[in-house]
């Protein structure tokens, strides 16, 4: 697997399959999918990286002591 950023574009690339031959592509939600024929990812471009890098390290962010609630 190679991970890749580009910075002036802000897009993720993460190559699942190196070498794999490209047959489709596709779009949603601001990821890009490029398949083989039989449906294998090869490629994965995430669109506008930065946020969604930060969205998801919000998402898995465990909560701190103060902010779970404990019924008494």
């Amino acid at each position: 697997m190679k991970v890749q950023y580009d910075r002036d574009e802000d897009i993720l690339l993460i190559e699942v399959l190196p070498g794999g031959r490209i047959d489709h592509a596709e779009h949603v939600d601001g990821v890009i999918t490029h398949l083989t024929e039989n449906g294998s990812v090869v490629l994965l471009e995430i669109l506008d990286a930065s946020d969604f890098l930060s969205s998801l390290v919000k998402a898995t962010m465990r909560p701190t002591a103060e902010a779970v609630l404990v019924p008494a």
